[in-house]
């Protein structure tokens, strides 16, 4: 039944320190009395349809009252924007006011993507009272490892969103390069750029830039919930995320974690989307099919009216993981011009899934990868990483890595998140012609396999565990994965197609050590199917720009680099420096029995490659 809506706008919400920040609230006109109700806090406009969406109307056409907030110094609300560190405090002191409301029973649920997600995680991680059901969707679990900082890199889209956000808050902010022309003259410097108008955002932008790895900051509740679970709260919580979301890995470490320890129901849906694109069959260049859509109204009001209406609608007998399976798909160009991958939906009990079993593929001199270990002493390949040329990034895990377009609302991207053929071009930030594949640059190694005469799937954490040595005191290490698809009439020269990727920050890594580091990469989870006559392939590197920010190379403090030098890298590959990827590798259905120990995945996976 769809009811009228009456709508309270800009009332005042006290926060324990004395800022009040405003919130429109929607109630169905007619209702028996005091209910549950849903909250959403955003920096981007609480008025709707301002961020596109209606669905507090739409929350309140079916019976809920819907609150929706301004985050701290965001619009109509008081105060200064400090990254995501006020949301903890301020989302309890929220509900704790909902709850004394007279239309609330003292249940509320909350509702909202990426920094509504963690608004919404910051606060369950102080266990705040009320909190009734959530649905974090595309959300972060601990900012230090991935997310905000990654490997010790910083992922420069929160940059770019202190600058695209201030733009829009604060006039002063508005003019000025754009953040692709900072981008080109990276690095920045306080008082240098038009955040020097706005002081907020500016403090804390270089404060994620240079941060130390043992500064507070990465434990705090607003940036590592992981770090919270002892008061984490039991609302049933369902979790939402996808396999190119900038949020990957936290969606499903928090689903692990969450899920061993917590006694509330707890569910995740994993697609094969890029950021806020859970509408969406693609991913970047990439098409996945139809059935990859997900109806986020549906599964929100799903979720709601079991957990907040008591309403058995069939919630309870769902599988507690649901995964998209990419991959199977034609390999042809469709007429929209993306490359048709395919994929499927697959229900799971667990994850990370219990039946997927490491095979390991080592790197080999020439390109090689393989099963069998490297036989030979002292083989290593050698690159030349030098910082005022770094790889340039083509797709993957990004998210607002935007530029605020001159004289309008609109923004367009630096970046372009999901997947593609990594191949420079002109929609390449940072590359120019003659255009060529990341192959081809002397600064990738690439090494990939035979063709494979089967399908294999790789479903989990992907690994890399390389032997690293420098003529730097510190630099970075990168590895990609990527699904090669072999050569056809649409791609003549094959598809690269990444799928997950990620970056360290190496320290003593000179070669005139006794020994090369033993470094392991940590890729973001995926879950794809290679067809057969596909090649799995890592591509390894000291840069991924400006996906993360470019090592100098010089062993500075984060952020205070003053000049950068060039670093001879190296990656050995012998007998006693075994360099390595380890794939989660989950057999098919017809052979999980045949196929369940690690060595017969790995016989199976060495005869396929």
């Amino acid at each position: 039944m769809t009811r009228d809506v009456v709508v309270e706008r800009d009332v005042l919400v006290p926060m324990r320190d004395g800022t009040r920040l405003a919130a429109d609230v929607y109630r169905p006109t007619a209702t028996p009395g005091p209910g549950p109700v849903l909250l959403h806090r955003t920096p981007y406009d609480k008025t709707e349809p301002a961020d596109g969406s209606g669905w507090a109307r739409m929350f309140a056409e079916h019976g809920y009252v819907a609150v929706v907030q301004d985050c701290r110094g965001c619009h109509a609300s008081e105060g200064e924007v400090d990254f995501l560190f006020p949301e903890a405090e301020d989302g309890q002191d929220t509900v704790e006011w909902i709850r004394r409301q007279p239309w609330c029973d003292g249940r509320v649920g909350t509702w909202g993507a990426s920094w509504s997600g963690w608004a919404q995680t910051a606060m369950a991680a102080l266990g705040t009272p009320g909190l009734a059901a959530m649905v974090p969707v595309t959300s972060g679990s601990d900012g230090g490892t991935s997310a905000v900082r990654h490997g010790g890199a910083v992922e420069l889209r929160w940059v770019a969103w202190a600058f695209s956000h201030a733009a829009r808050n604060v006039p002063a902010a508005a003019s000025g390069p754009g953040f692709g022309d900072w981008l080109a003259r990276w690095p920045i410097r306080p008082g240098g750029t038009q955040l020097a108008a706005a002081p907020a955002y500016e403090r804390w932008a270089f404060h994620l830039l240079t941060a130390d790895d043992d500064d507070p900051a990465w434990r705090h509740p607003s940036l590592a919930p992981l770090a919270h679970l002892d008061t984490f709260t039991d609302a049933p919580t369902l979790l939402i995320g996808g396999w190119y979301d900038s949020y990957a890995r936290g969606t499903l470490e928090l689903y692990e974690r969450l899920a061993a320890g917590r006694r509330g129901p707890i569910r995740v849906v994993m697609g094969p989307w890029a950021h806020g694109g859970l509408e969406e069959p693609h991913a970047g260049d990439v098409w996945f099919g139809d059935d990859a859509v997900l109806d986020p109204r549906a599964v929100h009001r799903r979720w709601f009216d079991r957990w907040l209406q008591g309403e058995r609608n069939g919630v309870d007998d769902e599988a507690p993981v649901r995964l998209f399976v990419m991959g199977g798909g034609s390999g042809v160009r469709r007429p929209d011009g993306r490359l048709s991958h395919g994929g499927r939906w697959r229900d799971e009990t667990e994850w990370p899934l219990a039946r997927a079993t490491p095979a390991t593929l080592h790197l080999h001199a020439g390109g090689r990868l393989a099963p069998d270990r490297p036989a030979d002493a002292g083989s290593a390949t050698t690159y030349r990483f030098d910082p005022s040329d770094p790889v340039p990034t083509i797709g993957g895990n990004v998210s607002a890595l935007t530029e605020v377009v001159p004289g309008k609302d609109d923004a367009r991207d630096i970046v372009s998140a999901g997947g593609f053929d990594q191949r420079e071009g002109p929609h390449v930030f940072g590359a120019s012609p003659p255009y060529s594949p990341l192959a081809d640059r002397p600064d990738v190694l690439v090494f990939q396999s035979g063709a494979l005469p089967e399908p294999v799937e790789v479903t989990g954490t992907v690994e890399v565990h390389l032997w690293v040595s420098s003529t730097a005191v510190s630099t970075d290490v990168t590895a990609k994965l990527i699904d090669l698809h072999p050569p056809s009439a649409a791609y003549p020269h094959g598809y690269a197609l990444n799928l997950t990727d990620s970056i360290i920050r190496v320290r003593d890594t000179r070669s005139a050590a006794p020994d090369p580091a033993d470094v392991t990469i940590m890729l973001y989870p995926t879950s794809n199917l290679f067809r057969a006559g596909h090649r799995i392939r890592v591509d390894i590197s000291s840069s991924n720009f400006p996906r993360f920010d470019v090592n100098p190379n010089t062993g500075e403090p984060p952020g205070r680099s003053q000049r950068h030098v060039v670093a001879v890298n190296t990656i050995h590959h012998d007998n006693a420096h075994p360099s390595r990827i380890v794939l989660p590798i989950v057999p098919p259905p017809t052979a999980r029995c045949s196929h369940g120990s690690a060595a017969s995945v790995r016989n199976e996976l060495q005869r396929r490659t």
